[in-house]
């Protein structure tokens, strides 16, 4: 909303010396966004006058027309002779009144004027056009005056010039700052000034002469007021403050009727129409659409209405989009003069609607035909009902004024029965809310001045003016009270947080994850959680695999990312692809996050209510309708894992780190994993392994780690050998022992041991381990596999398992005889288990 300061005084008597940027500071005090104030006229120096053109030379032999012109000027010149201007506009003749500047003046934008050669000729000053003045963007042709003002008046005065205007961003709650008597209503509260409501008209009661007007929807039209005025003259303008207070608004002067009407809604806040009467057939209708009607609106569109469209009518059908925009059959016709007769036609009688319709109608309205108007912005925050019948009074009165007509006695008012909203605010709960207190007397009187009836002691009763339908309960009367005291008067406290439990063991153990994989070299990526299912099919899922039973979005940010993600790789593998094709090719990111399942199984969605917290029941009747998600988290790695160097050759990732990788998230969560081969897409088929934890002497999958299979880093341009692990931490969660309990050093010495067992090449080496490991009993600290060997010595389908056993008592030094015999008895059960052989023996 545009705020000419000049036009801001006729309301509130305003201290003289009061500049734009006081006001400002004092209406962001109140809450206003005031983005910016634009200064008018800043460089203009006179003298800028008003001329009339007494004669005109064409001069011929340029490439553009020019024309030179004698202009009266009075006596603004010093001597009262004519001044020689040139002019290349074509839109004046002699007799017409132009603006001039003369010699020695100053345009704005430091553009001096001085009397100078062109075209042949000295041109001693300059007619100018709108848009040389910082009036407008336009720049067709000169700017022409009624003929009422004497040549030598001072122009600058004349077309107000200079002023200030307030560029305010209003939000959708305060929707009646839409308007100069909202903004003045603030600023006289910001100020204490006393108001003068341009809205406080006489008004005629209503009657059975007006304008016949039928309202099928007294829902979505609540109220309609509708006036006539005959006898307009077509050939009347609109007069220069007229059009200027528009063009600081940020709007466009078009005809006089037209531009009574905007200037009305832009004083009150009231969207009006103006239909020519001799176009309309019959009486008028409001309803809603019926299926198949078409209307062309004012801009020329011819659209399909829908049936939750609110429009007006005549017989003959639509006539407007109700709150939106009128019907281009009904619009103001333009003033034409006959070619023969010289007779001048147009509209001479005018049907003024100013009516209040439901908000949520408009808007909807406004957005399904995307066609936002000045009066929908208004509609839709919400318009000052009781305000209708003013805004058509003060048109009728500016028609009757501005253009010689004659207002009809008929007053037509259809009101549909309402009452007042009134809200039961308790005195101090201001002072609760903003931790002030402020007291009964500032509580009140402060509800009063935005327009709010209060009554009552300890227990207020309050009825909210017809213009804020935005105070609706007792927390937004509260709002108002601190607002207008001053947030800068508000205390800094800090909120004091009641005492927690502390982390979950599900976050402590997603912490301890994330921290964990960082300090082996990771980076965390974090990723939107949502993809194509295009890229399931680069995976090579199968068709009934679960990671397909994808949650689709109703209304997803991107339709190439319409469904919820099912596993996190897709994300974390386009972050890979992304860096590689920076520059960054040796790369190990992690991500950890929730994944969306559908079971289909889940119950439709409740609504809930939005006027009342909803109940338990509700809060979970709305959990049980969402998909399960478990937490994950998965690596990517590709390129080298250590570099190459003076030192060497680099290592490239292999299956093994991403293996190890789910090692390192699973001891975080005190469990060992089992690993053994499988099958798993997007993993190499030879490349990929289970991962499995023991959940209730149960082994349960947790999650997958390998080589990512060629035919998939091709069709998603990685590079490749790239590797990958996904897990599911609330699996591994429930295999856990809970928190990791800090290991205890011994002072015990250490005795090595190292075992060379031969099995079967089918034989997993994790089966092997496990046979080890509780073969060796309490003595056994740890054991690593180090090395793997097939040969011919050891024969076809052998594979050679070399451990490296470490034995440590918690409370003495071992003796050879005890590191023997659990050596001995971690073989004898790997022998009996997996049928094992030492090597060698």
């Amino acid at each position: 909303m545009r705020v000419p300061l000049s036009w801001l005084r006729e309301y509130v008597d305003l201290p003289a010396g009061e500049t734009g940027r006081d006001v400002q500071a004092k209406l962001v005090a109140a809450g206003l966004e005031v983005e910016t104030v634009e200064q008018l006229g800043t460089g203009l120096k006179g003298p800028l006058v008003v001329g009339q053109v007494l004669a005109i030379e064409e001069l011929e032999g340029f490439k553009k027309p020019i024309r030179y012109c004698q202009v009266d000027v009075g006596r603004a010149n010093g001597t009262g002779e004519p001044q020689n201007i040139v002019c290349g506009a074509r839109n004046f003749r002699v007799g017409d009144k132009v603006v001039v500047v003369l010699p020695g003046a100053e345009l704005p934008g430091g553009f001096a004027i001085s009397a100078r050669k062109t075209y042949g000729k000295v041109s001693e000053g300059m007619i100018c056009s709108a848009s040389e003045l910082g009036m407008s963007d336009e720049h067709d042709g000169i700017i022409v005056l009624p003929p009422e003002h004497e040549a030598g008046t001072d122009a600058i005065e004349l077309l107000e010039l200079v002023d200030e205007v307030l560029d305010i961003a209003v939000t959708p709650d305060r929707g009646y700052c839409l308007s100069m008597r909202g903004v003045a209503r603030e600023t006289a509260t910001a100020y204490e000034l006393p108001l003068r409501d341009p809205a406080l008209l006489d008004v005629p009661a209503p009657n059975s002469h007006g304008y016949p007007v039928k309202v099928a929807d007294p829902i979505g039209c609540d109220r309609f007021t509708a006036r006539t005025v005959t006898g307009l003259d077509p050939e009347a303008h609109s007069p220069i403050w007229l059009q200027r207070r528009l063009q600081k608004a940020g709007m466009r002067p078009v005809s006089l009727a037209v531009d009574i009407t905007n200037y009305v809604m832009l004083e009150l806040g009231q969207p009006l129409h103006a239909y020519d009467r001799s176009r309309i057939n019959g009486a008028i209708g409001v309803r809603r659409a019926e299926p198949g009607e078409k209307l062309t609106t004012l801009d020329g569109t011819q659209r399909a209405l829908d049936p939750e469209d609110l429009v007006i009518t005549d017989e003959s059908g639509p006539i407007g989009l109700a709150g939106v925009m009128g019907g281009a059959n009904t619009e103001i016709a333009d003033a034409t003069a006959d070619a023969e007769t010289g007779q001048v036609t147009g509209t001479t009688e005018v049907v003024i609607e100013a009516a209040h319709f439901a908000p949520v109608s408009v808007a909807r309205t406004a957005r399904r035909h995307k066609l936002s108007s000045e009066a929908s912005r208004r509609f839709e925050r919400g318009v000052d009902p009781q305000a209708a019948s003013a805004a058509a009074q003060r048109t009728v009165d500016l028609l009757v004024l501005l253009a010689g007509g004659t207002a009809e006695v008929g007053v037509t008012e259809i009101i549909a029965p309402s009452a007042p909203h009134t809200i039961t605010l308790p005195a101090d709960h201001p002072d609760k809310v903003a931790g002030v207190p402020y007291g009964r007397e500032t509580v009140v009187r402060r509800l009063q001045q935005i327009g709010c009836d209060v009554y009552g002691a300890d227990d207020l009763t309050v009825t909210v003016p017809s213009w804020r339908p935005d105070l609706t309960d007792p927390n937004d009367l509260a709002e108002e009270v601190i607002r207008l005291e001053g947030y800068e008067n508000l205390p800094a406290t800090l909120p004091q947080p009641p005492a927690g439990r502390g982390l979950t063991e599900r976050q402590r153990l997603h912490r301890r994850v994330g921290r964990a994989l960082a300090g082996a070299g990771y980076v965390e990526a974090l990723n939107y959680p949502f993809l194509g299912e295009e890229v399931l099919d680069q995976f090579g899922l199968a068709a009934d695999d679960p990671r397909r039973d994808v949650v689709r979005l109703v209304n997803p940010l991107s339709d190439a990312e319409p469904a919820l993600r099912t596993t996190l790789l897709p994300g974390l593998l386009g972050a890979l692809r992304r860096n590689d094709g920076r520059g960054a090719h040796d790369l190990a990111l992690f991500e950890t996050g929730l994944v969306f399942r559908a079971t289909g199984d889940e119950p439709a969605a409740v609504t809930l209510p939005v006027d009342r917290r909803p109940t338990d029941e509700q809060i979970a009747a709305l959990n049980a309708a969402l998909p399960h998600q478990p937490r994950r988290v998965a690596v990517v790695l590709a390129g080298d894992r250590e570099q190459a160097g003076w030192w060497g050759k680099g290592t490239p990732v292999s299956w093994a780190d991403a293996i190890e990788a789910g090692r390192i998230v699973a001891r975080e969560a005190g469990v060992e994993l089992i690993v053994r081969q499988d099958q798993q897409d997007p993993w190499h088929p030879g490349r990929c392994a289970a991962l499995l934890a023991v959940v209730d002497g149960e082994e349960i999958l947790v999650g997958n780690a390998g080589e990512l299979h060629p035919r998939v880093t091709k069709a998603l341009g990685l590079p490749e050998r790239t590797c990958a692990m996904e897990l599911e931490l609330d699996r591994l969660e429930r295999a856990g022992t809970g928190r990791v309990a800090a290991p205890h050093v011994s002072t015990f010495p250490v005795a090595t041991q190292d075992v060379a067992l031969v099995v079967d090449a089918s034989v997993p080496a994790a089966d092997v381990e496990t046979a080890l490991r509780e073969g060796a009993g309490e003595l056994l600290e740890s054991l690593r596999l180090f090395d793997v060997f097939t040969g011919e010595q050891l024969g076809e389908g052998r594979k050679s398992l070399a451990y490296a056993l470490r034995f440590r008592a918690p409370d003495r030094t071992l003796t050879a005889e005890e590191i023997a015999a659990s050596r001995d008895a971690a073989v004898s059960a790997a022998a009996d288990r997996t049928g094992a052989t030492l090597r060698g023996a």
